[in-house]
């Protein structure tokens, strides 16, 4: 029997469900939306998958008759199956507005659930999203702080030996993965991409060739970290950019990929304005990579990009788990100057550098520096973050930190 994991996000949805009739939770698929929602809930609410078809024909059919039937407080699964319903859960919440938490919602679809909450729910629902697990909900604590977050008990995830950390960012943090270390990685992630080819994809647009979507994705996965060249991809897929463009608009809205724009502000220097792509899961990211053994991840050539996406998505999971926009870009100048992220905190921001080599040294912090120059006092103190669990300064406000302390 699979374990349960404490989130972070608890204390966030227990909140918005005393203050909001309704309360919406978005994220991928098998993040662990619904356990989540029923661990906490599950006692006092009931449960409606909207995802079976004949489930979805009643709610169509007869939606005023479907509510009473499954009257709150109530939780409904996947109900971007069921967008209809919407409107007249708004009618049920308006007929007794001063009731909250009557709602609780699910969706693996953010494009189409938030156009539908929007029209439907504004005001009367409160937008969180679940993302797989922060490499501090598997290792039991979830609310640990970041390494800036002064006033706050700091405290490292334990360091894992180089073998042991390959093998979890080969695994990512899908909660399935996590709860079950006995599970083949590779084949459940062979699984996934194909439930989500066969599913998700469908219900967003018609994909004539999902072979061709699979390749895409494999193209996409061995750019991760890099600038974002849509006619390149468009040029060695053989289609046009613009469906490249509407292809990774879907990765968008169903969590798997997050893309990462650069920062602008008035320094007097010309910064690029193409994104880069990074996934959310460094589990999926290494499957469509074609990675398998930890060394070959690690030391192969897309070693650096493997832990880049580790450090952005600790950093956005922990971040979205508290409830907060995850506000964090890159930076990069036309001389080619580079912070692998900014992470703004209080108005400020926090530069963060990763690299590959668990030996830091003060070179490593060059950009940092350079970052820190030009931004005067709306720099905070960087990081430069490794793979090994070595402290130290670095000097000039810059500090080496192990990915365990991220």
């Amino acid at each position: 029997m699979s374990r349960y994991i404490t989130r972070t996000l608890e204390p966030v949805l227990k909140k918005a469900a005393s203050e909001f009739p309704a309360v919406v939770l978005t994220g991928p698929r098998q993040s662990g939306k619904t356990t989540l929602l029923k661990h906490l809930f599950g006692e006092r609410y009931g449960y409606v998958s909207l995802e079976p078809p004949d489930v979805q024909r009643a709610a169509a059919a007869d939606p005023r008759g479907f509510l009473e039937a499954h009257a709150p407080p109530v939780l409904f699964d996947e109900v971007q199956y069921a967008p209809g319903l919407l409107p007249y859960v708004k009618e049920k919440i308006d007929a007794n507005r001063a009731e909250n938490g009557q709602y609780l919602l699910t969706g693996s679809q953010n494009l189409l659930l938030a156009q539908s909450v929007t029209e439907s729910l504004a005001g009367r629902a409160a937008m969180l999203r679940l993302l797989p697990l922060s490499r501090r909900e598997i290792e039991k604590q979830p609310h640990r702080p970041l390494p800036w977050e002064s006033g706050r008990e700091t405290s490292a995830g334990p360091p894992l030996a180089f073998g042991a950390l390959w093998k979890s960012l080969l695994r990512g943090g899908y909660p399935e993965l996590a709860a079950q270390p006995e599970r083949d990685g590779a084949m459940w992630h062979a699984s996934y991409i194909q439930t989500y080819l066969e599913r998700d994809i469908r219900t967003i647009r018609q994909i004539g060739n999902l072979r061709q979507y699979q390749h895409f994705l494999q193209l996409l996965a061995a750019r991760s970290g890099q600038l974002l060249n849509l006619s390149d991809i468009s040029r060695d897929l053989g289609v046009a950019v613009n469906t490249v463009r509407a292809w990774l608009s879907i990765l968008e809205s169903t969590f798997q990929v997050v893309v990462l724009y650069p920062y602008f502000a008035n320094v007097g220097k010309r910064l690029v304005k193409t994104p880069k792509v990074y996934f959310t899961d460094t589990g999926t990211l290494c499957y469509l990579a074609g990675l398998k053994e930890p060394d070959h991840a690690a030391r192969g050539p897309m070693g650096g990009a493997i832990l880049e996406t580790a450090v952005f998505s600790e950093l956005c999971k922990t971040l979205t788990h508290r409830g907060m926009d995850a506000r964090i870009w890159f930076w990069r100048t036309a001389a080619g100057n580079e912070v692998d992220f900014l992470v703004e905190t209080g108005g400020k921001l926090v530069p963060i550098e990763v690299k590959l080599s668990a030996t830091p040294n003060p070179a490593m912090a060059a950009s940092i520096r350079e970052f820190r120059r030009n931004m005067g006092e709306a720099a905070l103190p960087g990081y430069v973050v490794h793979p090994g669990d070595v402290r130290l300064p670095l000097g000039d406000s810059v500090a080496a930190a192990g990915l365990g302390e991220v």
